[in-house]
């Protein structure tokens, strides 16, 4: 019986033809995802046809993949190097990658092939671009493709915290090109992120030497003094680094981003704001920086802008806006607003000032900034109370299981408390919570229950107003917390026995 069924069956193997145009008809439909879906599919199962290649190159580089639809393209070129639309496509791809020397060669060959071809106006057009470009970048920012890829795919690598593997590709390119400087300074950062820190500046030491005034050695020499607080020796790159003022459009860039980094938002911002006069189409790395640069120099509605442009490009950033945490009465010049200061409590030795610092994180427009770094946050090295401080500061829920949880966020209301009453933080409320947080590490090691947080808040602001100030009474605290004047007297003692205890 299976017998005679198997000889009605009729064999069908799709083939790449057969996906490839599915794919041509769901295209015209405008069913992009079923396209992309049935182009991948054709490629996998014809992957020598130059064509279908190339439809499915021309696809994922609409949908912004440019490095990944150069690579196909690149493929469907080698199986078919005289065939003028892939020649076309291939310039289009290289113009969108910002390699406009290549651009501008392949748009040329495509003229030379095909005169008077479909595609003849639109080389026209990305020649005609490459010209005016060039005036904006130099050698250095135009690497050949090959170069340019090998870097990017260092670059990739380093994102993933590969530094390893880029290193590697990145010494091949050193070797190779030996004054392609840009290998020379991204080699420097790989150096620089997995701890060879003298050796990343003999590199860039290297490079200025080679190369003198290379805008962007000097800006990540810069970057190395900031994170390492070497304040003489950055002081001094600065005040060489205001002097530059640079024409082309990617200087502009790096200069603009190296300021932010840095704090110096004003002279950031006018880096940055003069690219965008320009038309200058920026990455998300640049309307981050916009953001953060026009927020903190005092350009508000220009920050919110930046912002929105920078969602449109990476969604995932919306809802880390610098400003989302920062409270409606807070100023630029308030500590939550200090990056420095930030980093000085959340890097400092003490667990109770970094708890300080873990929790301002969650009212500072630097937060996102700071917990994206790299270096600054191990959470391997914090103890728990730390790491429910920091959690707190980034929006985690917690769920309530043992009596420790609940003296926890009973401890942090008591902390939410007295912000309200100090924030935006001067320099006398930063001294009260650097007490309150001595006072509360001790208590929470030692099972403290908080069990009321306004009378605790109300006692550690008396503790601290009292040993300061003259006149300072009981009644007016208490009334400002909403309790009664003996209540306050037994909190007060009762947080007395967490004070510090130093031997004679």
């Amino acid at each position: 019986m299976h017998r005679n069924i198997d000889k009605k069956i009729i064999s069908f193997v799709p083939d790449g033809e057969f996906y490839y145009q599915k794919g041509i008809k769901a295209m015209q439909r405008e069913r992009y995802d079923d396209a992309h879906k049935y182009l991948q599919r054709a490629v996998e199962l014809s992957p020598n046809d130059p064509l279908i290649l190339m439809q499915y190159g021309i696809l994922i580089m609409e949908e912004g993949m440019f490095e990944e639809a150069y690579e196909i393209l690149a493929a469907a070129h080698g199986i078919d190097p005289e065939e003028e639309d892939i020649i076309f496509y291939l310039a289009e791809v290289h113009a969108h990658l910002g390699l406009l020397r290549d651009a501008k060669i392949y748009a040329e060959k495509y003229i030379a092939l095909a005169p008077d071809g479909p595609l003849a106006d639109d080389s026209m057009e990305i020649i005609d671009f490459a010209e005016q470009e060039e005036d904006f970048f130099d050698e250095e920012e135009m690497p050949d493709g090959e170069v340019y890829f090998l870097q990017e795919k260092a670059r990739r690598l380093m994102e993933g915290g590969l530094f390893d593997e880029a290193i590697e590709i990145l010494e091949s390119i050193i070797v190779d090109h030996p004054e392609f400087w840009a290998a020379y300074n991204n080699l420097a950062l790989a150096y620089f992120y997995i701890g060879k820190i003298e050796q990343a500046k003999e590199l860039l030491y290297e490079v200025l030497e080679k190369n003198k005034g290379n805008i962007h050695a000097l800006c990540n020499l810069a970057v190395f003094y900031y994170y390492e607080k070497d304040k003489e020796e950055l002081d001094s790159l600065l005040e060489l680094l205001l002097k530059i003022k640079p024409y082309q459009f990617i200087h502009r860039y790096k200069l603009g981003a190296t300021f932010a980094l840095v704090g110096k938002h004003k002279e950031a911002y006018g880096w940055l704001r003069s690219l965008k006069k320009k038309g200058f189409e920026g990455d998300a790395g640049y309307y981050f920086w916009l953001a953060h640069s026009a927020y903190f120099s005092g350009n508000e509605a220009a920050a919110k802008e930046a912002y929105e442009k920078l969602v449109e490009i990476d969604p995932s950033k919306s809802g880390l806006e610098p400003w989302k945490s920062v409270q409606s009465e807070s100023t630029p010049e308030s500590y939550e607003q200090d990056r420095e200061f930030l980093l000085g409590k959340i890097m400092n030795k003490y667990r109770s000032e970094r708890m300080l610092g873990f929790y301002l994180l969650g009212k500072s427009a630097h937060k996102q900034e700071i917990i994206s770094h790299p270096k600054y946050i191990d959470l391997e090295k914090l103890s728990v109370i730390e790491q429910l401080f920091l959690a707190h500061s980034l929006n985690y829920e917690f769920t309530l299981e043992t009596d420790f949880d609940h003296s926890f966020m009973r401890a942090l209301k008591t902390t939410d408390l007295m912000y309200d009453n100090y924030q935006p933080l001067d320099k006398q409320g930063t001294h009260l919570f650097q007490m309150w947080f001595t006072l509360c590490e001790v208590a929470l090691t030692r099972s403290f229950d908080f069990r009321n947080p306004a009378a605790l808040a109300a006692a550690t602001d008396y503790m601290f107003q009292s040993s300061r100030y003259k006149g300072v009474t009981k009644t007016a605290i208490a009334k400002s917390y909403g309790i009664s004047v003996p209540t306050l007297t037994k909190y007060v003692h009762k947080l007395m026995e967490f004070l510090p205890q130093f031997s004679e």
